[in-house]
């Protein structure tokens, strides 16, 4: 069967499902099977979604998944229901990212209600990506990392806690929001840093806490600095805390070349992503005589 016609079939069950709606609310039926006439549209409704699906109307299909979900909850089945609202939200997500954050939250709100807080956390995970990609809301995706964090954190599922707050340290730290990005790297890396399979990365979050105190102040990196090495011994023999000494030389001097020359070494080696390039560019620009000309380079 082509695209139309799967489009076609998808919507006679909808209008019968309609039908049966419609005739279950009717003073008799309602007392003589009113429920297996909703039982019933519910099927029709995810097979219509489904046959939109196939055709790749994903607003239709996500819309008779949204039928489907509200039916569900009228038969007092939570879990159908949720599972429903989550379908339409894959389904509106190709096409209406709005709707689709809509649907997510409707599902959220019935596994909440349940005490499922580890798949509502899933779930507000894909609420904050389609904020990060769709909408570019980042204040918003910030608000669901977080509330994702402390459902996991509740559930005691704590690597899955730090994932999150680590995507809300990258954003805040991006957002100027300097001291919340701190505490959330120096929490993540006191955490970490204990765990045998996890301490290699606990220098990594000592490194970008000690990068958002340069930005803000050198004197606080010093000493946050200091304070890593004293509570984390083998930060000091790695190569960020290397680096992070001899940039703090070379802003002491305002000495703009050899900053950029320590950068480059250490880019030579480990590649530097975009969040540590734009911070380590914040820094540089506090060197004086660098602001204007050095405006977009460190290598």
């Amino acid at each position: 069967m082509d695209n139309a016609g799967k489009e076609r079939e998808a919507v006679q069950l909808m209008a019968d499902a309609e039908k049966r709606v419609k005739a279950s609310h009717s003073f008799l039926r309602g007392l003589f099977g009113g429920n297996t006439r909703i039982e019933e549209a519910c099927e029709m409704y995810t097979r219509a979604a489904n046959m939109f699906k196939m055709a790749k109307n994903w607003s239709a299909a996500g819309n008779a998944f949204c039928q489907a979900a509200k039916l569900h909850m009228q038969l007092q089945s939570k879990h159908d229901s949720a599972t429903s609202f989550v379908d339409a939200g894959n389904a509106y997500k190709k096409a209406d990212p709005q709707e689709a954050i809509n649907c997510l939250n409707a599902a959220i709100d019935i596994y909440t209600d349940m005490g499922r807080f580890t798949i509502a956390a899933k779930h507000h995970i894909t609420i904050a990506e389609i904020y990060e990609t769709e909408l570019v809301d980042i204040e918003k995706a910030i608000a669901h990392y977080e509330q994702s964090a402390d459902y996991y954190k509740g559930e005691e599922s704590n690597s899955s806690a730090n994932k999150c707050l680590l995507k809300v340290a990258a954003y805040a730290a991006q957002l100027e929001q300097y001291q919340k990005a701190i505490e959330i790297y120096e929490q993540v890396g006191t955490n970490t840093m204990d765990n045998p399979l996890l301490k290699y990365s606990a220098k990594d979050y000592f490194f970008k806490a000690a990068l958002c105190h340069f930005i803000v102040d050198e004197l606080n990196a010093k000493l946050a600095l200091e304070k890593y090495e004293e509570m984390f011994p083998a930060f000091t023999d790695s190569r960020e805390c290397k680096l992070l000494k001899k940039l703090l030389e070379a802003h002491e001097e305002q000495n703009s070349e050899a900053y950029t020359e320590a950068v480059k070494e250490f880019d030579s080696i480990s590649r530097l992503d975009q969040w540590l390039t734009t911070m380590l560019l914040r820094i540089k620009k506090s060197i004086q005589g660098d602001g204007e000309e050095g405006d977009g380079d460190l290598k």
